[in-house]
């Protein structure tokens, strides 16, 4: 039996999108040209099935309760206050007071070795050259 280009096309196409049907698809039937030795945990097309993972960058819908930094003020919430001194970060222009990326402020102030107190929110999924700390959007700073 020989078939065509365009239905051995079409039929290809049929089983990866029923490889791709989920619970909110209805239940998903195995396509025809599955056997019995093809794991559970690829599909026809020999991909592994998409499972679906929270996205480290977006807010959380309500308080994280294991966020350390205070009893009252989630994440991207202004007002949090640290103090400390602030140390030089391992890449140019970063510093950092105890585990906290200090993102914007007074660079007059804040510099290393300047004992400080910094008043600001802590946005933990922001992207940073400086790969270390926690970054911390300073929104004023002062010297301690």
């Amino acid at each position: 039996m020989k078939i065509s280009r365009t239905a051995l096309v079409a039929l290809l196409a049929g089983a990866a999108l029923s490889a791709c049907a989920g619970p909110a698809d209805g239940p998903a039937s195995p396509s025809p040209s599955t056997s019995p030795s093809t794991s559970p945990s690829t599909s026809a097309t020999g991909a592994a099935p998409m499972t679906s993972q929270p996205d480290p960058g977006a807010r959380p819908s309500r308080p994280n309760p294991t966020w350390k930094g205070g009893p009252s003020t989630p994440p991207g919430v202004g007002g949090t206050v640290i103090s400390g001194t602030v140390q030089a970060g391992v890449e140019p222009n970063c510093l950092l007071i105890d585990g906290h990326l200090l993102v914007g402020g007074p660079r007059d102030v804040l510099k290393a070795g300047a004992r400080v107190e910094v008043t600001g929110r802590p946005e933990p999924g922001m992207m940073t050259t400086c790969q270390q700390g926690t970054p911390f959007v300073v929104e004023s700073a002062r010297p301690a």
